[in-house]
């Protein structure tokens, strides 16, 4: 016992060596030294001085974009959710044949693959410049985040209630309704509020390339020096978050518990 011991704290400490001199050279490669720390600390404490105090150059301008970033935030997790579910369901491997759960699972990764920038600036390309943009980008990233975590979450349930439902003869569509979605609909209702918060902020970003929101006044606030605006933004756009967060987590609740009235009544 002692030699395997003895070797296993020996590969344990190589490898720890081995992270540390890769964390080293590259350090060494992308020139991130003390000196260059302190001087970007000074910096940012030099532009943030800059940005206060705010002022609200174009409250209408901001405005409409707060207003727009809610808009493609909702409509981006109503549909979606809408896709997201029979994705689930189609790439659950407890409930489809294992060719169905490839496609699908396929899907979600390819959804998965770029960042929610990367497919902004696609769309963008491909419809113009708008909100529209900005709502089939946030929706590709729904299907990719929700669809994950419903399989998963599809997959980890129990297969005795969903095999009693089936002895009875229920079609497939009652199976889900009586042995998976019961099992599954807090996770779930707990995946969305957190994909509406996600697209919340998400929305504010993909606004930077031109797919609507008030990512696009923030960065043209930015281009004309006009930091007290952009610090009226960004407290703006601090308020919307925690205001979805909190409306979100009310849903939540509302939700979850009128679930668990229903299964005690």
């Amino acid at each position: 016992m002692a030699p395997l011991s003895l070797r296993t704290s020996i590969k344990v400490k190589l490898i720890w060596a081995i992270f540390i001199a890769y964390i080293l050279f590259a350090c060494a490669r992308l020139d991130f030294t003390w000196d260059r720390f302190v001087l970007g600390l000074h910096q940012g404490a030099t532009f943030i001085g800059r940005l206060f105090p705010p002022h609200v150059l174009q409250p209408e301008s901001m405005l409409k974009g707060l207003q727009e970033s809610v808009e493609i935030a909702i409509l981006a997790s109503f549909l979606g959710v809408i896709f997201s579910l029979p994705l689930g369901i189609l790439a659950a491997r407890n409930l489809m044949p294992a060719w169905v759960t490839w496609i699908a699972r396929g899907i979600i990764a390819l959804c998965r693959s770029f960042h929610p920038l990367i497919i902004a600036i696609i769309f963008v390309k491909a419809i113009g410049f708008g909100a529209l943009a900005g709502i089939l980008t946030l929706v590709v990233a729904s299907m990719g985040f929700i669809g994950k975590l419903f399989a998963e979450a599809i997959e980890e349930i129990s297969i005795k209630q969903v095999e009693a439902v089936r002895a009875t003869g229920a079609p497939f569509f009652s199976v889900l309704d009586y042995g998976v979605f019961p099992q599954v609909m807090a996770r779930f209702v707990g995946f969305v509020t957190y994909q509406i918060d996600s697209n919340l902020r998400n929305s504010t970003m993909v606004g930077i390339v031109g797919a609507g929101g008030i990512g696009g006044t923030l960065f043209a606030a930015y281009q004309r020096f006009d930091y007290d605006f952009v610090c009226a933004i960004l407290l703006a756009i601090i308020a919307m978050i925690i205001c979805g967060e909190l409306i979100a987590k009310w849903v939540r609740i509302l939700l979850i518990g009128r679930k668990t009235s229903a299964e005690m009544a």
